[in-house]
């Protein structure tokens, strides 16, 4: 099969034709002319329609060749592929470039200036960005920094300040699910204090530390000292946030660290989770407190209809002096989910 007849070796520059002398042979010809290393090369200069298309490289049997032009490093550049040509007839893999659109546009946020206005939502402390796509946003407590990656949305204020705020995703929390899903009442607003129960990293616990703002509280409680890691390194940045890594079973441990709070917001998913929510609302909700809950149906009976366990999870906050108010399925960010609200010893009606 030879390494016959393989083409002039070209040269490195201009038109080239092929790399390779005639080699003589190994018998018969091997599979067409290499093609060389440049074909029509066009230099390295100029307005360089490429970095050498590698030619047609003949190839093994009728592989077609490798190269095709590739499109090039330089001139304008049409992206770093071309068409490759393919190994055999694979018709050419297209070309990694074309008008990419670079990394940068809008990749901060959506940055809209003018073009986003923010307006408040019905619940206090949290906004609605109306662009492209409405978003659920919190005004960013600490501008300039993001906590798990979210969009940044930086507006002018009134007199002419940046004000900066953060992308709520309800995907990645159950109370942003809530509020988008028609809650009527959260009760967290701004100057509130707040117990959260379930922190877990902080991704949400940072949403209500932005609501309730520099003069509310959040005391946030996480049982995984993985999480709490996160939560402690988000909670340097805002000060308005006290995490405890213990677990919520156990209110007594940090029974020093929390004063009275008017909400909690739990986030369990234990299938003792009315209990621990109880035990923390004994020590710390004051009367006529709210509590507002998010139940994972799952996780407390996986074998009966989600609407019996919620049924059931109520009936129990019930027995421990909660008067629910609403009740609100997570559909369709969270699946056999369901949120909760209700009041805490209800001053009697007069």
């Amino acid at each position: 099969m030879g390494f016959g007849d393989r083409g002039g070796r070209g040269g490195f520059g201009g038109d080239r034709g092929g790399r390779g002398g005639g080699r003589g042979g190994f018998g018969g010809g091997r599979g067409g002319g290499r093609g060389g290393f440049g074909g029509d090369r066009g230099g390295f200069g100029g307005d360089r329609g490429g970095r050498g298309g590698r030619g047609g490289r003949g190839g093994f049997g009728d592989r077609g060749g490798r190269g095709g032009g590739r499109g090039g490093f330089g001139g304008d550049r049409g992206g770093r592929g071309g068409g490759r040509g393919g190994f055999g007839d694979r018709g050419g893999r297209g070309g990694r470039g074309g008008a990419r659109g670079g990394r940068g546009g809008a990749r901060g946020g959506a940055r809209g200036g003018a073009k986003v206005v923010v307006e408040p939502h019905r619940h206090e402390g949290v906004f609605i960005a109306r662009g492209k796509e409405d978003l659920l946003v919190t005004r960013n407590l600490v501008p300039g920094e993001s906590v798990y990656g979210e969009k940044r949305i930086t507006i002018d204020g009134p007199e002419g300040e940046k004000i900066e705020y953060r992308v709520w995703n309800p995907f990645r929390s159950k109370l942003a699910a809530g509020i988008l899903g028609g809650l009527d009442h959260i009760y967290i607003a701004p100057g509130k204090k707040v117990m959260y129960l379930g922190a877990a990293s902080g991704t949400s616990v940072s949403h209500v530390a932005d609501i309730v703002g520099p003069k509310g509280m959040v005391y946030a409680v996480e049982f995984s000292h993985r999480s709490g890691r996160d939560l402690i390194n988000m909670a340097k940045k805002r000060t308005n946030v006290i995490p405890i890594v213990e677990d919520a079973r156990h209110p007594n441990k940090y029974r020093m660290l929390v004063g009275m709070v008017d909400v909690i917001f739990a986030d369990v998913a234990q299938p003792d989770q009315a209990r621990i929510i109880a035990l923390n609302a004994h020590h710390f909700l004051k009367n006529g407190g709210h509590i507002v809950i998010s139940i994972k149906a799952n996780c407390i009976d996986s074998t009966v209809d989600a609407s019996k366990v919620f049924a059931r999870e109520v009936k129990k906050l019930q027995e421990e002096r909660v008067k629910p108010m609403e009740q609100l399925t997570l559909e369709p960010y969270e699946r056999d989910h369901a949120i909760v609200v209700g009041t805490y010893r209800p001053p009697p009606k007069k």
